[in-house]
């Protein structure tokens, strides 16, 4: 590993830990981050760890770029993986329907799978939570295994349901808010992921755990789902 130093604006650095995306890369953000915050403790304003990096929002007032790079180059000698107690595990329970999950067909056609195998393989799995972003809640889980691995729709849906489970590329993610978005749906789950009453809003945080736990559509009305079909939500 051979951290690097990208501008990002007059106030954000980036520290680029890895070039690619791997499962075995979290235990290296997390230990950097936690560094890195006790490193410009006041000085800091945000740092927002992702798959391969870190960046750094720093008080421009009180700390210049210069001494901004050397504490981050401080902050990473001897950097050695995280061994704190591990993040939260979270399953999810997931209704999977072609209603509300219109991508199962492609992804059963394109992995040459059954509906009910793409399904047991998606929920079969531990995924970590890597990045939050794009809306406040959204978690960026992987890695899927190859076989239901998909690119994004060449035409975003322009709105997509809260709770709405997808895949794109090796990527898997819930919509925590009615957005629009690109990605292949296969379910939707009642989880609440965004919640400005929560410590953190979020449901989830980088260094995190998710499972996905299939349920009857009875369960998932249960549990407070909304089960109207994707379409008539268009």
């Amino acid at each position: 590993m051979k951290p690097r130093v990208e501008v990002v604006a007059l106030d954000c650095l980036m520290v680029r830990l890895f070039d690619e995306i791997a499962e075995a890369n979290m235990p290296w953000i997390l230990a950097a981050s936690e560094s890195l915050r006790a490193a410009f403790a006041g000085h800091l304003i945000d740092l927002v760890p992702s798959y391969t990096t870190l960046m750094v929002h720093y008080d421009l007032t009180s700390l210049s770029p210069s001494q901004a790079r050397e504490l981050i180059a401080e902050a990473l000698i001897d950097l050695s993986p995280n061994a704190r107690t591990p993040g939260k595990c979270h399953v999810l329970p997931v209704w999977y329907d072609l209603s509300v999950g219109p991508e199962l067909s492609l992804l059963s056609q394109r992995s040459g799978l059954a509906v009910d195998e793409v399904i047991r393989r998606h929920s079969e799995r531990e995924y970590q939570v890597f990045a939050l972003g794009f809306a406040p809640g959204f978690a960026f889980m992987g890695l899927v295994e190859e076989a239901l691995a998909a690119p994004r729709l060449d035409t975003p849906r322009k709105k997509v349901a809260a709770g709405s489970v997808g895949i794109a590329e090796r990527q898997t993610a819930a919509y925590p808010v009615v957005s629009p978005g690109g990605w292949n749906l296969i379910g939707r789950t009642p989880a609440k992921l965004f919640d400005r009453e929560r410590d953190g809003y979020s449901l989830m945080q980088p260094g995190d755990t998710v499972r996905f736990e299939a349920v009857s559509h009875d369960e998932f009305v249960n549990l407070g789902g909304d089960d109207t079909p994707l379409e008539a939500q268009a």
